[in-house]
């Protein structure tokens, strides 16, 4: 579905529209036990890869119970920190919500932000999302202190920097305002990079490049196609600097009170739904790339080489030492887990 025309529509009738859906949620609360209708909402659109996880999550649930799942997309709650709020308080069964937006509430999220640390090998950065101990034993720990049950932490894709530019070098980014989620590892890489970090709702992203607000953004490739953006950032940068992650989870509460089978339905559904949507990204970026240039004659395409990359990467340690100091000895033994992982799957 594309957003390039909407989404400024969009930003302005958010809160109207997330006022109504959630007065219709909370009316409908007291019926969820016995109804066994659970509420899932997500950050992206119709077809992208967060709602392909989505509904193949409630695919395999309505397949295989007598539970339903009504999926919301992104908007038709709020946005991110708008259906974190009501998943913590209940409102919500599901969310997915990439860890750019759960930093704030969980800093060791942040570790994803740390540029360069995955590889961009897709193959390499898959297996170790299935294998890391990290990803699989360290965040559920982490996410249940805020009383969230991480079903599945799982990449999207590429980031991809589109610019009103050309970029090459950190040079090239001297003073462009760069949006960035509100995460404050984020605003260190992109300073870092020697850009000017400005942090903004998603929904209001495409109409900030239209009106120069903005000198460029960071997404996925799939979702730069999706949300329209190459339209009024035509220049696009594989810098290799990380990847987009994701992770689905379910208020601890809910999923506390679910049965052991229904606990054992929702695990499975979460791996299926993994499983699926792996499948889905593969080859995903090329695909999008593809529709990129052929709706745009005005897009350019820059993949650095290693020596351009160089000039990137030696910027990163001062954002690692940023991370160290916003989460103290935790962050510390994550990273050194993080790293343990990579080299392990990289060795394979």
């Amino acid at each position: 579905m594309k957003a390039s025309k909407t989404v400024s529509t969009r930003s302005v009738t958010t809160k109207l529209i997330t006022t109504a859906s959630v007065g219709a949620l909370l009316l409908g609360m007291a019926s969820v036990a016995q109804a066994d209708n659970w509420r899932y909402a997500h950050e992206e659109y119709e077809g992208d890869v967060q709602d392909v996880f989505a509904y193949a999550f409630k695919e395999y649930i309505e397949e295989n119970s007598d539970n339903t799942v009504q999926v919301y997309r992104f908007g038709e709650l709020g946005e991110s920190d708008d259906i974190m709020e009501q998943t913590q308080n209940g409102i919500l069964q599901f969310v997915n919500q990439s860890p750019g937006f759960t930093g704030a509430l969980i800093p060791e999220a942040q570790i994803f932000f740390i540029p360069y640390l995955l590889p961009t090998d897709e193959e390499t950065v898959l297996t170790f999302f299935d294998e890391s101990k990290a990803i699989n034993e360290m965040f559920p720990e982490l996410y249940a202190e805020q009383g969230l049950e991480l079903l599945k932490m799982y990449p999207e894709g590429e980031m991809v920097i589109t610019t009103n530019e050309p970029i090459s070098s950190p040079e090239d980014m001297d003073n462009k305002k760069i949006r960035t989620m509100t995460n404050p590892l984020l605003s260190e890489t992109y300073d870092a990079f020697g850009a000017t970090p400005t942090p903004l709702p998603w929904g209001e992203v495409y109409g900030g490049l239209q009106t120069g607000i903005l000198d460029g953004q960071e997404n996925p490739i799939f979702w730069i196609e999706s949300g329209g953006l190459y339209e009024v950032s035509p220049h696009l940068t594989f810098t290799g600097h990380g990847w987009f992650t994701t992770a689905m989870m379910a208020n601890q509460d809910f999923y506390a009170g679910l049965s052991e089978e229904d606990q054992a339905l929702v695990q499975e559904a979460s791996q299926a739904a993994y499983d699926q949507t792996i499948e889905h990204i593969k080859g995903l970026a090329d695909e999008a790339l593809e529709k990129i240039q052929a709706a745009s004659d005005e897009v350019t395409v820059t993949r650095l080489n290693e020596e351009q990359i160089q000039a990137f990467r030696e910027r990163a340690p001062q954002v690692e030492e940023a991370f160290l100091e916003m989460t103290g000895e935790g962050g510390q033994a994550l990273l050194d887990q993080f790293k343990a992982d990579l080299e392990t799957v990289t060795n394979e």
